[in-house]
């Protein structure tokens, strides 16, 4: 006969960290909980500090209003809160918390650091929790006003929770999303997010801006030249809509939709699968728009108390509302159609015109009229010619290369472009301006191509003279630099699938670049998770200042367009790839810009020569690739007369030679 089971009470320490459970469910909901406490203390800054995605180390700093020293004896157990009194405040709750669990659950699954100072005390305190009480008495220490709560080894009494973390990164990436969402809704607020150790911060927005703004900071400047301001107000439901949406000529493959309901960043599949039929018309399948909304309804109308997390409300004439929304977002649209937009890179500015002024050495003198100035015709002898039509006798003549399309000149779509006051990149653009020759750039500006001598010299003229440069040397300066002065306002190559960050590493290790050595280096799987790691924690940043997009499936989804109309062999992206996370100094924020900035340019100017010609320079031995001899010609030399600012060194390091000069030849010739 089966014995009846026995129905027993759980410890107490069992329920609380069944209970703790379900609200911490990972790092991402402990920092929301935290956040949430911040931003009811009024702080106008939030510091948050990660280590392993937050489960080794999940630090928050505010300056709030601090925690009373009589009340740290209390404010880690459960259903304590300043909050709320009485359940019939739910009804006109405008705080985030209410519920009194979120330092509770956390003290039970993690070791607890709580160090505050509020503005009347003399100094601030610190106390430390294990599973809701105090291990000892607060003690007191130097703090600046506000709240500084520290959360280690997070689950580390919960081996099954701990072990169901997928990686550090993936956590890492969810906490920055979640501060990303909250400091779009609270420009008023300054954020920021870093490692552990590291100077460079992944998410920081400045106290006191605009929605628009932080969008900008985080999402970068393709969301954000995209975005449409939508506003609304319903008296009949008591509704009022604001936020940002993408028109129709913004695609992500990624959905990013960023819903506020009262102030608390919720989901609503139900909201989120009208929208979504609302941009089916404009958007092809597979593509997905960018929003921000942020509603506010009569609290008596929505009941906030769900779920443990608070991620789900449920509100009176839910339909209608969707409904609305939808309606508001689909007149958006509808007049924002009238056609598709789609931008390119702008070049590097472009200095000021300065006129050439002409000097015969035989007559110095100008024939000036009223309002207009000539340069009288001289009798200009051979040996002081210059040509000036670059389809007569170009070098690809002799070789029998020449291509018989012509680049045609092509209109720039006007675009705003966003201002960079980071120290280091404006830094590091006053080094290059410090370091060009002057006398350099006149001959680069006014050069005339002559053609390709090998897969590494190049010939061109200027002025009576003949000059041979190291191409590769010249192109990956002009790669460099355009890169720098575009910082945070590239165009975008999109590839047409996305590309495995991991697997493309991997291909990277097998090249002799990579300088690989088998059975020294770690194996080639574990050098490329580690590679990707390094990549995916800077994906945000990558987006942001470079526009290489990178998707929470570690797949690479786009380049930067340094160059409209060209693009870099996509044989050398592996290498490339493998390159940004080992030889980029990722410590240090202007050596980071400088060396990333470095490798951008040497994968940019690599061509199909590069691989068949180590070991020779010689013209014969190699096949000129047309595409490339025609990109040298009509797009890569001419980007030099633009605004190229070559360094005095190319006068040292050999990287530009004269070669011929015509008055010395007639000279030679006049002897014989």
């Amino acid at each position: 006969m089966e014995q009846v089971p026995v129905v027993r009470k759980l410890a107490e320490d069992v329920v609380n960290r069944i209970a703790a459970g379900e609200v911490i469910q990972r790092p991402a909901n402990a920092l929301k909980e935290l956040l949430e406490n911040s931003l009811d203390a009024k702080s106008t800054n939030i510091q948050i500090t990660l280590k392993n995605g937050g489960l080794k180390l999940l630090q928050i700093q505010d300056n709030g209003t601090g925690i009373r020293t009589e009340d740290l004896g209390i404010v880690c157990e459960r259903f304590t809160t300043s909050k709320l009194q009485e359940f019939e405040d739910l009804n006109s709750i405008s705080t985030y918390g209410f519920r009194g669990e979120a330092l509770a659950s956390i003290s039970h699954v993690a070791h607890l650091t709580i160090t505050t100072k509020t503005n009347g005390s003399l100094c601030a305190y610190k106390a430390s929790y294990l599973d809701g009480r105090l291990k000892a008495p607060p003690k007191p220490c130097a703090g600046n006003v506000g709240t500084i709560i520290t959360v280690e080894d997070l689950f580390y009494n919960i081996a099954t929770r701990r072990k169901s973390m997928k990686s550090f990164n993936e956590e890492h990436q969810k906490v920055v999303e979640v501060v990303s969402r909250y400091a779009i809704h609270n420009p008023t607020v300054g954020f920021t997010v870093k490692k552990q150790g590291e100077t460079l911060s992944e998410v920081k927005t400045n106290q006191d801006s605009n929605h628009k703004d932080n969008i900008l900071a985080i999402y970068g400047s393709t969301v954000s030249r995209a975005l449409l301001e939508v506003e609304d107000y319903c008296n009949t439901l008591k509704l009022k809509i604001k936020g940002f949406v993408s028109n129709a000529n913004y695609t992500a493959k990624k959905h990013v939709f960023i819903l506020f309901i009262n102030d608390r960043l919720v989901e609503s599949q139900g909201l989120k699968k009208a929208i979504d039929q609302v941009y089916s018309v404009y958007l092809g399948k597979g593509s997905y728009p960018f929003l921000y909304l942020s509603l506010h309804l009569d609290p008596m109308n929505v009941d906030v108390n769900v779920h443990p997390t608070k991620h789900e409300v449920h509100f009176l004439h839910e339909d209608k509302v969707i409904e609305r929304v939808g309606d508001v977002i689909q007149e958006k649209l509808s007049g924002s159609n009238a056609s598709r937009t789609f931008y390119t890179q702008t070049r590097l500015p472009t200095y000021n015109d300065t006129s050439i002024e002409i000097k015969s050495k035989e007559n110095n003198e100008k024939t000036k009229d009223k309002q207009n100035v000539f340069i009288t015709s001289q009798n200009v002898s051979q040996n002081k010619m210059v040509r000036t039509d670059s389809t007569e006798q170009k070098i690809d003549k002799f070789l029998n290369t020449s291509s018989s399309f012509a680049s045609e000149p092509k209109s720039e779509d006007e675009i705003t472009r966003r201002e960079i006051k980071l120290t280091s990149v404006l830094t590091l653009r006053k080094e290059v301006e410090n370091q060009s020759s002057e006398t350099l750039q006149r001959i680069f500006q006014n050069h005339k191509y002559v053609g390709v001598a090998s897969p590494t010299w190049t010939l061109f003229q200027y002025d009576t003279e003949l000059y041979i440069c190291n191409s590769n040397n010249v192109l990956q300066e002009m790669f460099y630099q355009i890169t720098l002065y575009e910082f945070g306002n590239f165009g975008v190559i999109k590839f047409s699938n996305p590309l495995s960050l991991y697997e493309l590493i991997k291909l990277g290790l097998e090249q002799p670049e990579s300088e690989y050595q088998s059975g020294e280096d770690k194996p080639k799987e574990d050098l490329a998770r580690d590679a990707t790691e390094i990549i995916m924690s800077r994906a945000l940043m990558l987006n942001d200042y470079f526009s290489i997009e990178i998707d929470d499936d570690e797949n690479i989804l786009s380049l930067p367009l340094l160059l409209e109309g060209y693009l870099p062999d996509l044989d050398g992206l592996p290498l490339y790839l493998l390159r940004l996370a080992s030889e980029v100094d990722w410590s240090n924020e202007k050596e980071c810009f400088r060396t990333f900035c470095r490798e951008t340019a040497r994968f940019y100017v690599m061509h199909p020569w590069k691989q068949q010609s180590c070991d020779t320079d010689d013209i014969s031995d190699v096949a000129p690739d047309n595409n490339w001899t025609w990109n040298m010609e009509h797009m890569l030399f001419p980007s030099l007369r633009k605004s190229f600012q070559p360094p005095k060194r190319f006068l040292e390091d050999g990287t530009l030679l004269q070669i011929a000069s015509l008055p010395e030849m007639y000279k030679v010739f006049e002897r014989c």
